[in-house]
C-alpha cells in the first residue's frame, strides 16, 4: 500500500502497532487468571501504551501477568521512539540503508528539517533514550533493592520498567496506587521526575543542548523556547499545586514541610503528560484540576515523548498577543522574526484540540452524570497523553472508553497530522482573491 503523504505512514503505522498490541494483550497469557483479555480492555490498554498515555481501564500488576506487562513495556518504547524511527532503525540495522519513502516518512515523525540528517537523528534518538533510561533504571533498581527489601531480579525490573515509562512520559506504574507509597521518597520521586522532564524537552533539544553546551547564545530558537518555557511550566506548576493543596486533608495536608515540597513539586511535574501520581489524584481540590487541566493542554516539547498542543505552540501565540498588543507588525521572540506559516500553524493546532477538548467534554456530560470538572479532566488527560486520572476511566461506559482511544490516538499524532494523512492531495491555489478587512472583537 502507497500513501501519498508521510503522514499518512505514521498514521498507519501508529494504528499498526495498536492492533499488534491488541492481540498479544488478548492471548491468555498475558492476563492472570483464565482466558484472555476482553477486546476492549485490550485495545484501550494497548492504546494508551503506543500513545504514551498511561490511562488504564484494569489494574496493571494485577491484571496482567509478567508477559502482559512486558507487552506494555514494549509498546510503550516503540510508541516512545515513534513507530516510523523504529521501522527505520529495524531497516537500517538489517539492510544498512534507507531508501527515500523511509526517509521521508520517518522525518515527518521526527520533525527532522533535511533528509540528509534522518539517519544520524534516529541513531541519536536511540542512544539518548537507552542512555537516559539506564541511568534512571540504575538508581531505581538500586533503590528498590536496597531500600525495600526486593529481590534483585524484582528489583530491577521495576527500575527498567519505571524508567522507561517515565522518560516516555507514559506513566504506567507496576503498582496499584501508582506512587503513593513514595511520595516522601526523594530517591523514587525525583529520578522519574528528571526523567519525565528529559522526555518532555524533545530529541531536538537534547540533541543541540549535548552538542552547545558551553555555547547557550548558538543554541536554536525552539531549543531557547522549550527551556524557557519549560522552567516557567515546572516552577509555576509546582508552586501552584503546593499552594493549593498545602492543608488538604486528602493530599499534602498530613505530610510535614519537605514532604509537601516534594509531593508539590512532583505533582507540578507531571501534567507535562506523565501519568505517575503520589498522592490521591481524585482527592485534589478542583481548582487543582483546572490548573492542572492548562498544564496537561499544553504539555511539553516537540519531536519528543509528550503530548499537549506543545509548549513551543503556545509561546508562539503568547508573543503573537504580545506583539498585537503592542502594535508591532512583525512576531520576533529572542531577537527572531517569526514568519507567517508558523502563526497560522500554532494557531491551527490550538482551535482543533480546543474543539476536540470541548466536544468531548460535552459528550462526556450528556451520556454521563459525570462532573464538569471530572470529565473535562479525564478528557485533557487523554488528548495530551497525560494519564493523570480522578478515578473515573474503569467505570466509564464502553462508548466514553472508545472516545478517550480515540483522543488519545489522535493526541499522541497532532490534529494537523491526522488531518494531512486523512487528505488525499494538497491543494496550492494559483491565484490571490481581493482583500477585505472583517470587524474583529
Amino acid at each position: 500500500m502507497r500513501f501519498r503523504h508521510p503522514a499518512q505512514a505514521v498514521v498507519a503505522g501508529f494504528a499498526a502497532a495498536v492492533v499488534v498490541g491488541t492481540v498479544l494483550l488478548m492471548l491468555p497469557a498475558a492476563r492472570h487468571g483464565p482466558g484472555g483479555a476482553g477486546l476492549l480492555e485490550a485495545l484501550f490498554t494497548a492504546t494508551s501504551a503506543v500513545c504514551v498515555t498511561g490511562l488504564v481501564v484494569v489494574d496493571t500488576p494485577a491484571y496482567w501477568t509478567g508477559f502482559g506487562e512486558a507487552v506494555v513495556l514494549g509498546l510503550i518504547q516503540v510508541g516512545g521512539f515513534g513507530i516510523m524511527t523504529f521501522a527505520s532503525l529495524l531497516v537500517v540495522l538489517i539492510s544498512r540503508r534507507m531508501g527515500l519513502r523511509a526517509r521521508l516518512t520517518a522525518a515527518a515523525e521526527t520533525k527532522t528539517l533535511g533528509l540528509g540528517e534522518v539517519r544520524s537523528v534516529i541513531a541519536g534518538v536511540v542512544k539518548v533514550s537507552l542512555v537516559l533510561e539506564a541511568v534512571t533504571a540504575l538508581v531505581l533498581t538500586l533503590r528498590f533493592g536496597l531500600g525495600y527489601g526486593e529481590s534483585w531480579p524484582r528489583a530491577l525490573w521495576l527500575g527498567v520498567f519505571h524508567a522507561v515509562s517515565a522518560f516516555n512520559n507514559a506513566g504506567f506504574a507496576l503498582y496499584s496506587d501508582s506512587l503513593m507509597g513514595f511520595v516522601t521518597d526523594p530517591w523514587v520521586c525525583l529520578p522519574i521526575a528528571f526523567a519525565v522532564i528529559a522526555g518532555g524537552l524533545g530529541f531536538p533539544v537534547l540533541f543541540e543542548v549535548r552538542r552547545r553546551f558551553r555555547t547557550p547564545r548558538r543554541w536554536s530558537l525552539h531549543t531557547k523556547i522549550v527551556l524557557w518555557a519549560t522552567a516557567v511550566f515546572l516552577a509555576g506548576g509546582g508552586v501552584f499545586v503546593t499552594a493549593v493543596e498545602w492543608s488538604n486533608p486528602a493530599t499534602l495536608g498530613p505530610l510535614d514541610v519537605p514532604g509537601k515540597l516534594l509531593a508539590g513539586f512532583f505533582q507540578g511535574v507531571m501534567p507535562r503528560t506523565a501519568g505517575f501520581n503520589s498522592v490521591d489524584t481524585g482527592g485534589l481540590n478542583p481548582a487543582t484540576w483546572l490548573g492542572m487541566d492548562v498544564l496537561m493542554f499544553v504539555g511539553g516539547a516537540s519531536a519528543g515523548t509528550a503530548g499537549g498542543i506543545k509548549v513551543t505552540t503556545f509561546a508562539v501565540l503568547f508573543f503573537v498577543i504580545y506583539a498585537e498588543v503592542r502594535g508591532e507588525s512583525a512576531v520576533t521572540i529572542f531577537h527572531r522574526r517569526l514568519p507567517g506559516d508558523v502563526q497560522r500553524q500554532a494557531l491551527t493546532v490550538v482551535l482543533l484540540s480546543v474543539a476536540a477538548v470541548a466536544v468531548s467534554t460535552v459528550v462526556f456530560m450528556v451520556f454521563t452524570d459525570i462532573s464538569l470538572d471530572r470529565s473535562l479532566f479525564e478528557v485533557v488527560s487523554a488528548f495530551a497523553t497525560v494519564g493523570l486520572s480522578t478515578g473515573i476511566t474503569a467505570d466509564l461506559p464502553a462508548g466514553q472508553q472508545l472516545l478517550l482511544i480515540f483522543l488519545m490516538f489522535v493526541g499522541r499524532l497532532g490534529p494537523i497530522t491526522v488531518a494531512s494523512a486523512l487528505a488525499l492531495r494538497s491543494r496550492v491555489r494559483m491565484y490571490d482573491l481581493p482583500e477585505e478587512r472583517p470587524v474583529i472583537g
